[in-house]
């Protein structure tokens, strides 16, 4: 990789502008001013040098400065403060709406979920996207992209997270610019048939259309689901049990149209249409042809953010393939990064693009070190260790990045990898063809049995691998200074295996430091540190008390840090060596550092003889006079978590108001946190 390349500078100081705009809010107008006074001084500064090639350090630090200032700027530009016609700056008491389906997402058992653009509200034309439910009944409406409908509902903000560590909801849907869910029954809209037709929506059709005549050849549902997932990036079809299956054998990504997917394709097409170089102007001709190919099939995949990002970087990859030198594939790579977080700067804090990204420059960046081991000479064979050889650097560059969200890692991976990947080519190949001749009816039942039969015996094998779940090693702990550590761990071995020096050597010794440090600075953190946590589940109580890495939890149901349901869970998986003790079943009192804890359950049963609590907490909705527990017990804090009736907690939320007593509701605020001191 050449450091030097400017485009990775501007990609760079664009990125450090975007955290900056994401975390600081700036007036729109100074920041107008300073990028033109920052050109003004850059175009004084280039005639001052005379014109050549040697401008002063003032110049690159000006330069650097405006990237980032573009940066903040446009981070800011999508905040729907900055947006005129945003439907946030017309919400009020009486929101009347017209929304178009944009996209449909997977149902759960009560609703049909979509995300749809609110084109209109209060007779005012806006922008801007929400959520939308509505409720499933006999008579299930399920309505299309491109259709409109008309709401009064209120819209409502998108609860966030409830326990520490946890899958943050609102966050995800705030860095996808939406901020508000509307929630529906089938009295509460009217239908108003199809809107104006889009892009998205031909290609709705078009999907619909292969599934049905793919139905006509007697495709089971777990297996068009898969095939769905893998040739049309429509994942809504697959079984919870069938995507945990895929998730515990390392293939979850075979399911999700990624970099991985879209480099398969890439060596598909590039294999095929070796034969066009021949011509006059043949790689031109390839590459226009490649780039329609890949366009075309992002197009039936339904134009999702992640399919369009990964095309256009392999866009890019394809047109740097036609200078046959790595380093144009590595500058294309990097140019399409630098104008995709130009287009849309939340692309930034999507998971789904860190891991696309990661894959493709992995891909581009290790992939010919692992095929210069060893190069056959028979082309079937050089075809397989091609896609063999892809596969691992695609996973080895996001590996850091899965432990960091996902906390869990399958041995096995490298078993369903060697299996699954070196005939995921032919499993596309043979997906296309499949479809196409399904829609021209030449479809024979013979070739669409063979075709289910491989999609059964992936299935069963990925299922087989899931069963050994004693290899999977989970509640992995990866903080983001680890993650960090390990891919500044992974470039200096990378560098040091194509440039053997010993400067290369010092900095990969200084790396494994560093990484050492962090794992030692994150368990100090750890054992250094007590909190004691007040955690949040409907219907349950659960108190957790950590001193240093050791959890002792006390609660009513008792509950497993292994459910993902539970707050346990993600819990364990953030914080290092962290073990979890079940507690006594919970009593009256609780000593927390210097603090009293009471706890009041259903019974409603409270004494002060035996100490003065400093926190009541209240639990399983107890019949209580507030005003009387306040004056016995003169607490300073009062906690009601989730076990509690929302109506009872509201109105012990306005005894405290009135007798100035601090309250906190779980419901509302999120788990209680208390850090202290050992």
């Amino acid at each position: 990789m050449n450091f030097n390349y400017l485009p990775i500078h501007f990609s760079i100081f664009l990125i450090l502008g975007i955290l900056v705009g994401h975390t600081i809010d700036f007036s729109m107008n100074l920041l107008l001013a300073v990028i033109i006074a920052s050109l003004l001084l850059l175009i004084y500064l280039k005639f001052r040098a005379e014109l050549s090639y040697d401008p002063p350090l003032l110049f690159a630090i000006i330069t650097a400065f405006l990237f980032i200032n573009v940066g903040v700027i446009r981070m800011m530009s999508k905040l729907p403060r900055h947006q005129k016609r945003h439907y946030i700056n017309f919400i009020n008491s009486e929101n009347r709406a017209v929304l178009k389906i944009r996209k449909l997402l997977k149902p759960n058992g009560a609703y049909n979920k979509y995300e749809a653009n609110v084109i209109e509200l209060n007779g005012q034309n806006v922008l801007g996207d929400v959520i939308l439910s509505i409720k499933r009944d006999s008579f299930d409406i399920v309505l299309n992209i491109d259709e409109l409908l008309y709401t009064s509902n209120q819209f409502k903000e998108i609860q966030g997270t409830k326990n520490p560590y946890e899958f943050d909801y609102k966050q995800y849907l705030i860095h996808q610019n939406i901020y508000h869910q509307l929630s529906l029954e089938k009295g509460d809209f009217i239908a108003l048939g199809s809107g104006e037709v889009s892009l998205k929506g031909i290609a709705y059709s078009l999907r619909t259309r292969i599934n049905r005549e793919l139905v006509n050849y007697n495709f089971s549902s777990n297996e068009l689901s898969i095939l769905n997932a893998l040739l049309l990036g429509q994942r809504r079809g697959i079984s919870k049990e069938q995507f945990k299956q895929y998730r515990d054998a390392g293939a979850i990504h075979i399911l999700a149209v990624s970099g991985l997917h879209i480099g398969i394709i890439l060596i598909i097409l590039n294999f095929l249409f070796q034969h066009l170089e021949k011509l006059k102007n043949g790689k031109l001709i390839k590459l226009i042809v490649i780039i329609v190919c890949l366009w075309s099939y992002a197009f039936v995949a339904g134009l999702s953010a992640s399919i369009i990002r990964s095309v256009t970087m392999f866009t890019a990859i394809a047109v740097g393939m036609i200078s046959n030198r790595p380093s144009e594939v590595r500058n294309s790579l990097i140019i399409s990064l630098f104008f995709l977080l130009l287009l849309n700067p939340f692309y930034l804090f999507d998971v789904g693009f860190q891991l696309s990204f990661l894959a493709v420059f992995s891909i581009v960046w290790l992939q010919p070190i692992f095929s210069g081991i060893w190069k056959p000479k028979p082309k079937p064979l050089r075809y397989f260790w091609n896609l063999l050889t892809v596969t691992f650097a695609a996973q080895l560059g996001i590996l850091p990045l899965t432990l960091f969200y996902f906390h869990q890692f399958p041995i096995l991976f490298f078993v369903s990898s060697l299996v699954i990947i070196p005939f995921l080519g032919i499993i596309l190949g043979l997906g296309f063809l499949i479809i196409i001749l399904a829609l021209t009816h030449l479809l024979h039942q013979f070739i669409a049995d063979l075709y289910e039969w491989i999609l059964t015996a992936m299935n069963d094998f990925v299922a087989l691998i899931s069963y050994q779940e004693e290899l999977i090693l989970k509640n992995i702990s990866f903080s983001i200074l680890i993650l960090i550590s390990s891919y500044i761990l992974m470039i200096c071995i990378v560098t040091l295996l194509k440039t053997k020096s010993i400067r290369n050597f010092n900095f990969f010794l200084i790396s494994i430091l560093f990484l050492q440090m962090n794992l030692i600075f994150e368990k100090i953190k750890v054992q250094n540190s007590n909190q004691f946590i007040v955690f949040h589940q409907s219907k349950n109580t659960i108190l957790g008390n950590r001193l240093g890495n050791i959890l002792v939890v006390y609660e009513n149901e008792k509950s497993t840090h292994k459910n993902p349901y539970s707050p346990l869970f993600s819990f364990k998986n953030s914080l290092p060596n962290l073990k979890i003790r079940r507690g006594s079943r919970i009593k009256n009192g609780l000593k927390v550092d210097a603090k009293n804890v009471m706890i009041i359950d259903s019974s409603g049963t409270y004494s002060c003889y035996y100490f003065n609590p400093d926190i009541v907490i209240l639990i399983g909705s107890p019949r209580i006079n507030m005003d009387r527990m306040i004056e016995i017990l003169n607490p300073k804090m009062v906690i009601a978590d989730g076990s509690n009736y929302l109506s009872f907690a509201l109105k012990w939320g306005k005894s405290c108001k009135e007798k100035s007593v601090q309250f906190y509701n779980t419901s509302e605020d999120g788990a209680f946190v208390y850090n202290y001191s050992p």
